[in-house]
């Protein structure tokens, strides 16, 4: 009697697996290690690219004095995902729709939101959520993964207009294991929608590391499941990223459908100022491991080797920076103090009587 074949389920794993290399164009010393990968971008780019990325470093350092001085609120280190982050966005246009989680100011300023402004929001100013109307953006969102059910459906609207223009949304290794992202890849999937979706796995979901969160190899091929295409990429290396962000703006205009993209990234602070310690799940060695990795450092060494930077152009750009946010944080110490009232006010377009009378209250009380 003939032997029943089986099925090989650890090779049908291992085949999923293989399709998902980590790309890669610089190692972290700065040297070419993938040609293919080495972006068409002129001398004035990169060195706008690296102004770009020391400028996010220099606004997370302010940035936790600022919140250890009592002048910020809220605030989501951003320094070891800079590449992940500004190279990233260095690949898309203004006219594109940026959906940032809220570790993801620093795009969000890039892409023309005022610093005075994204301070506001951090302060939970009502001031930082009134958006220029040529802002093509939507204010940070803190619900972990909602961004990508947002994104979806405005991708959709942007194909249904014709629009050549995409939808950029990031979240992080978390994020990918919440529903919304899962039904908003689908659904972008199913309408070929104009997006390109961001995983940027920096390793740990506050705490929780990336290997508890799911048994998938790579958070890339969870694209898979949506019949969209995924990639992971070197989140340190900036030409990587912008390369792969590029290719995929691409093909999502072309109204092909959506792109997924994890970054392999770190986030060298905690996940947010407002008491997390990452000392207590994450080792020296780790953070060693990954400060040799550090963007700067990498793109540094490259565009040195070509002569278009040096100590003292970071200098410049450091101190620019530096009085950039000094003048900024002074901006937003002027705006005017919310008031109850004012809420009240906010909450209905034509107000029921109930709220008309808690706003006379709090308006006699405020008055005095």
């Amino acid at each position: 009697m003939a032997k029943k074949k089986t099925i090989d389920f650890q090779a049908l794993l291992e085949n999923v697996d293989a399709q998902f290399p980590t790309y890669q164009a610089l190692d972290q010393d700065g040297n070419i290690v993938n040609q293919d990968l080495v972006p068409d971008l002129s001398d004035e780019e990169l060195v706008e690219l690296m102004t770009r990325m020391v400028w996010s470093r220099v606004l997370d350092q302010r940035s936790t004095a600022l919140n250890r001085q009592g002048r910020l609120g809220f605030f989501a280190p951003t320094a070891g995902q800079e590449a992940s982050q500004l190279a990233s966005h260095f690949a898309f246009e203004k006219e594109d729709v940026l959906l940032p989680g809220y570790r993801d100011v620093p795009q969000l300023i890039q892409h023309g939101l005022p610093l005075t402004q994204a301070f506001l929001w951090s302060r939970g100013h009502v001031g930082g959520n009134l958006y220029a109307d040529d802002l093509q953006a939507l204010p940070p969102q803190i619900i972990i993964g909602a961004q990508y059910v947002q994104a979806a459906g405005v991708a959709l609207g942007l194909k249904k207009r014709n629009k050549k223009n995409v939808v950029i949304t990031y979240t992080g290794d978390g994020g990918s294991s919440q529903g919304d992202f899962y039904e908003a890849i689908n659904f972008a999937g199913a309408y070929k929608a104009n997006a390109v979706f961001y995983i940027q796995n920096n390793g740990f979901a506050i705490s929780t590391p990336r290997d508890k969160q799911s048994a998938a190899t790579t958070l890339a091929q969870k694209a898979v499941a949506a019949g969209i295409p995924g990639i992971q990429v070197d989140g340190m290396d900036p030409l990587a990223v912008y390369t792969v962000s590029k290719m995929a703006r691409d093909w999502s205009v072309a109204g092909n459908g959506p792109v997924l993209i994890e970054t392999l990234t770190y986030r060298y602070g905690p996940h947010t100022l407002s008491g997390d310690d990452p000392t207590r799940y994450r080792s020296k060695e780790m953070d060693d491991e990954w400060t040799a990795k550090d963007p700067l450092v990498r793109f540094r060494k490259y565009l040195e080797a070509k002569g278009l930077w040096t100590e003292a152009k970071e200098e410049e750009v450091i101190e620019a920076a530096k009085e950039e946010i000094k003048a900024a944080i002074a901006e937003a110490d002027k705006a005017p103090k919310q008031k109850v009232s004012d809420f009240l006010k906010n909450m209905f377009e034509v107000q029921p009587q109930s709220i008309k009378e808690q706003i006379e209250f709090y308006e006699a009380k405020e008055s005095k």
